[in-house]
């Protein structure tokens, strides 16, 4: 798939993300720049779901249930790389009650496979998300907007390295890091990390804050 100058399709997520070290720098540019804050640091948690006999990770799509200052039921379907950045389809929308959603959705047969936290800030810098998460296993910032120049605009106000952008999601990073570390534990969480010392390396990316630097 090949995005053009202007493209941008109802329930499309185009995005890219970065692995940083110094975030509290990348969030006051971003104010220097005249970002708004659209969202203030939340500790978000997440309840990933599949069938029984995993379909849906076969087929590269993800359903999850999202907490942080509301509650909202997303689908993904399968991502594309086009020019650094990820686009894949996202229908997301806000329910009422967070656990009797996980009730409908352990009903219909779905059963979580994963729990994953993260501390999330959100800003809107011209037409452009732009998201500082802590992770468990490191600082990321991503770049949500309506098409790749837009993103690359932004992307070089806060001087990034555009080709450092990190092209898995979070969770494709922590399968890497179980794999290579032998981790057994299935969730994502702070307190599962709290002993772990985790590098750039671990998690095969780059920092893009300092171009060309591993580390």
């Amino acid at each position: 798939m090949t995005l053009r100058t202007g493209d941008r399709v109802e329930n499309q997520e185009i995005e890219i993300k970065f692995y940083v070290q110094d975030l509290d720098r990348l969030r006051n540019r971003v104010a220097a720049l005249g970002g708004k804050l659209v969202q203030p640091r939340v500790l978000e948690m997440n309840l990933r779901y599949d069938t029984v006999d995993g379909a849906l990770a076969r087929n590269f799509q993800v359903l999850r249930l999202r907490r942080d200052t509301e509650s909202r039921l997303t689908f993904k379907g399968p991502a594309l790389m086009s020019q650094g950045v990820r686009v894949r389809q996202e229908i997301e929308f806000t329910v009422d009650d967070f656990e009797k959603a996980n009730q409908f959705l352990a009903a219909l047969g779905y059963q979580t496979t994963m729990i994953y936290e993260k501390f999330r800030t959100v800003y809107d810098l011209d037409r452009v998300h732009v998201t500082l998460d802590e992770m468990p296993y490191g600082q990321f910032v991503e770049l949500e907007g309506p098409d790749v120049p837009t993103l690359k605009s932004v992307n070089e106000k806060l001087g990034l390295n555009w080709d450092a952008g990190a092209p898995g999601s979070y969770t494709t990073l922590f399968e890497a890091i179980r794999q290579k570390k032998g981790l057994s534990f299935r969730d994502l969480t702070f307190e599962n990390f709290e002993t772990l010392a985790i590098t750039a390396d671990d998690l095969g990316v780059v920092r893009a804050d300092e171009p060309n630097a591993s580390d």
